[in-house]
């Protein structure tokens, strides 16, 4: 049976703050928080579902900090915050159903791709540049995909909206970056939604972690803004990096 003492409460907490600080810049909070719930006894399901808890208050900090700051229109963008919120409701729902060993083996190669391609490629700054789809076609085509994805496993679901919103919308990496965060914030919603139903989630410890995440996001996402692509894509690669290898390690 799970035990909170202090010393893992407080371990948890700065697990909190420390994804708030990382998934508000590049994503990837999940690579510490999952595995330190899971270190900490809780099972498999359950685990995923307090992280919901907890991501919703990193996720909503840095969608309103980078709100605030003009970088992202609210107006424009809640059809699209919907769509990922009824793509995590799907995918959390479907979670016993599909085959997510098969997503797993291919998920590391996937996110060493997008480390390469923030690394190498040349020109990627804050500034917007082609647009190759249109708004409405992202939406209705790239959103659901990911929100689905975000619902259904999570880890590297950050980057998967930042390369869509920088090779198809055509957006900076700053840009891409806080329209991540609105979008990672609903599709989070939504998976949260459904493992309210069944996966039963902590929510005391949840909601604790998720006051750390505040915290952490507040100050990523401020940094962010001030520093841009100088910051985001050194983090980004680092992270999508770091969440292949931790899922190489898992399978070995």
């Amino acid at each position: 049976m799970f035990e909170l003492t202090l010393d893992l409460a407080l371990l948890l907490i700065a697990a909190g703050f420390a994804a708030g600080f990382i998934d508000s810049i590049a994503g990837g909070g999940g690579l510490i928080t999952v595995p330190a719930l899971m270190l900490a006894g809780l099972p498999p399901a359950q685990a995923l579902a307090t992280n919901k808890v907890q991501g919703v208050f990193g996720a909503a900090t840095a969608a309103v900090s980078y709100a605030a700051r003009g970088l992202v229109d609210l107006r424009t963008q809640w059809r699209a915050a919907l769509v990922a919120a009824v793509g995590g409701v799907l995918g959390a729902a479907l979670v016993s159903y599909l085959p997510t060993e098969l997503l797993r083996l291919g998920l590391p190669v996937i996110l060493i791709g997008i480390a390469i391609f923030f690394a190498l490629k040349p020109g990627l700054n804050d500034l917007d540049r082609i647009r190759r789809v249109s708004p409405a076609l992202f939406t209705a085509a790239v959103v659901p995909l990911i929100g689905f994805y975000d619902g259904l496993m999570g880890p590297g679901a950050g980057s998967f909206y930042m390369i869509a919103f920088v090779t198809m919308a055509g957006y900076g990496v700053l840009k891409a970056t806080a329209h991540t965060k609105l979008l990672n914030l609903f599709s989070n919603l939504g998976g949260l939604l459904t493992f309210t139903l069944v996966g039963q989630p902590m929510w005391l410890l949840g909601i604790t972690m998720g006051l750390a995440q505040v915290v952490g996001a507040a100050l990523g996402a401020r940094l962010a803004a001030r520093i841009g692509a100088r910051l985001i894509k050194p983090l980004l690669v680092f992270t999508s990096t770091a969440l292949a290898l931790r899922l190489i390690w898992q399978m070995l």
